[in-house]
């Protein structure tokens, strides 16, 4: 539960306080009997005028005959009859009245003396209790998907909850969890359901929060955290974006003893002085495990390291169901069909698209959320937002609709392509239009047939226009780039190429400066460097040559295409199959 939640909660605990203190207040409570002296209590008797007696502790309950009510007292621990011989009374008299005699227990008399003293600290202490329980802990059930890091992840927490268990095996406890994914595929929320699952505490602190501009600061942090740390054993410190603070050491231009390095070396000398038996374990995170110092990699420290992937179908449909549970949605919606049209989404992009489609419904003031929202969120997430405001001349309008037609016929008439779900000439993001393609299926390799026809998708909408028109636009420069970058991958790191052989080519040496990568190391000559381009111009030649055919054979699609989307602006998967029947 967040701090604004409990100081809501602690807010309605205080006015329902006040509440009920008020109509206490207000509580008028019956009569008391009058309080009468012994003696005056001496004359009702003698004057046979009571009728009954009840004895209390010191506490005695006259009822007249007249049927009023009084009250006397006499001293603790005399009896009530012992008393009335003493002051003289006729005996005769006591026998008419009716006397009764009651006597707390013991332990009544004890809970009436401290009671007063401990209810306050009852009613703390439970309106303590149900502001716990109402702060949820993340356990692995609140995780869907990851089933192999849930897996390696459910020793950690076996080592957590009996770690003697391992201990009496001669097993160290592992120091160090090392969660390497894409951003957004649940790496603090993994942390956290593992200390969820063992129920211990957890420290959540970030890399960029050890390093400081002052020398020492980082240094000093990192110490303090690990001496709570141990006082709170058995628990775990969570350092997520450990490689803002654990990149290679000497690769700053500032030489080795600045800061940043000064605080890494702290982190490892506080893992090596764990003791083993000392349940305190390091999970950290990082999207970029290449740049991480080797010191942090070795064992006895983040020896151990889970891999998380991007969700595939099944986990993806797990994790929209997770997210759709607060959000109402109409019968129309269909979760799996989305988790088919989300390849490559992570956990983070799915919350974001149910979000969104949550906003868009509430903007048409709508009670539901419908398939088609979550639709146009999918795209809103991929592109960005549409704008409509982005009003183009009839020429301009024209020239996209060919561009995105071009993309369109190519993709569909490629059967190694991905198949095309909607075609739009409505700007979105920074695209002028946008026709979208989604694999029937999750992808983990990628043929060279299908690299190359992704390329030729790719040169397809400027070589429609240049067919159309005779002439290019600029519209073009973000597909030349993507063409560039895919020929380049597949000459100098997949060795897709004629001449070259199968080898990389270029080897990255990161020189952090403002955080910039600036040297390339070259392992090449100038003469490969030369091939490398010769290649890469025979892909892209390709391609075009590919794209080129589809279009000049499909003339008369590309243009129904075209002019469909000048009518009506954008089409679906089934309207555009349609056209193409």
């Amino acid at each position: 539960m967040s701090k604004t939640s409990l100081l809501k909660n602690f807010l309605y605990f205080f006015l329902a306080f006040i509440a009920i203190a008020g109509l206490m207040s207000l509580y008028q409570p019956t009569a008391k009997p009058q309080e009468i002296n012994l003696s005056q209590l001496l004359t009702y008797i003698n004057n046979n005028e009571v009728s009954s007696l009840d004895s209390h502790n010191n506490k005695v309950s006259v009822t007249l005959a007249s049927g009023d009510k009084k009250i006397a007292y006499k001293e603790a621990g005399e009896s009530i009859t012992t008393l009335l011989k003493n002051f003289g009374v006729d005996v005769t008299k006591l026998e008419k009245i009716n006397i009764t005699v009651k006597q707390d227990s013991t332990t009544l008399v004890w809970l009436g003396n401290i009671l007063p003293f401990l209810l306050p600290f009852i009613i703390v202490g439970l309106f303590i209790w149900l502001m716990m329980r109402q702060v949820h802990k993340t356990t692995f059930a609140d995780v869907a998907g990851a089933l192999e890091a849930k897996e390696e992840l459910s020793e950690v927490v076996d080592f957590l909850k009996t770690p003697l268990k391992f201990i009496k095996l001669g097993a160290k406890i592992p120091k160090g969890v090392l969660l390497l994914g894409a951003p957004g595929t649940g790496k603090t929320l993994l942390a956290r359901a593992v200390a969820g699952e063992a129920k211990v505490p957890f420290f959540h602190i970030s890399g960029s929060e050890f390093v400081e501009m002052f020398v020492g600061v980082g240094a000093s942090r990192v110490r303090d955290l690990f001496r709570k740390a141990k006082k709170a054993a058995p628990c775990i410190i969570f350092v997520d974006e450990i490689d803002a603070v654990g990149r290679h050491r000497g690769a700053g231009l500032g030489g080795s003893h600045d800061e940043r390095e000064q605080t890494l070396n702290q982190i490892l000398v506080e893992m090596d002085g764990f003791e083993n038996n000392v349940s305190v374990i390091v999970i950290a995170a990082t999207n970029r495990p290449d740049v991480l110092d080797p010191a942090l990699l070795r064992p006895g420290r983040f020896d151990r390291q889970v891999v998380i992937d991007l969700p595939d179908m099944k986990d993806r449909q797990a994790i929209l169901e997770v997210h759709a549970k607060n959000k109402p949605l109409d019968q129309t919606t269909d979760l799996q069909r989305v988790a088919v049209m989300t390849p490559g989404f992570s956990g983070a992009d799915l919350a974001n698209t149910l979000n969104e489609a949550a906003i868009l419904a509430g903007r048409k003031d709508r009670k539901e959320i419908n398939q088609n929202d979550i639709l146009v969120s999918i795209e809103k997430v991929m592109m960005g937002p549409e704008r409509k405001s982005h009003i183009l001349s009839d020429k301009e309008k024209r020239i996209t609709a060919y561009h995105e037609a071009g993309h369109a016929l190519v993709a569909h008439f490629l059967p190694e392509a991905d198949p095309v779900h909607k075609v739009s000439i409505i700007a979105r993001g920074r695209a002028g239009g946008y026709t979208l393609k989604l694999p029937t299926e999750d992808k983990h390799l990628r043929t060279e047939k299908e690299l190359l026809s992704d390329i030729a998708v790719a040169l397809a909408g400027v070589l429609a226009e240049k067919e159309v028109f005779n002439e290019m636009t600029t519209g073009a420069s973000s597909d030349l780039q993507k063409v560039t970058q895919i020929t380049r991958q597949l000459v100098t790191q997949y060795g897709m190429n004629k001449k070259l052989g199968l080898r990389t080519f270029g080897d990255k040496e990161e020189m952090i400066f403002l955080g910039k990568e600036i040297h390339e190391r070259r392992d090449y000559s100038e003469k490969t460097a030369e091939e490398i381009d010769k290649e890469i111009s025979d892909l892209v030649t390709h391609g075009q040559k590919l794209a080129l055919e589809v279009i000049t054979k499909h003339r008369a699609e590309l243009d129904k295409i075209a002019n469909e989307l000048i009518t009506k602006e954008t089409l679906e998967k089934e309207a555009f199959e349609a056209l193409l029947a």
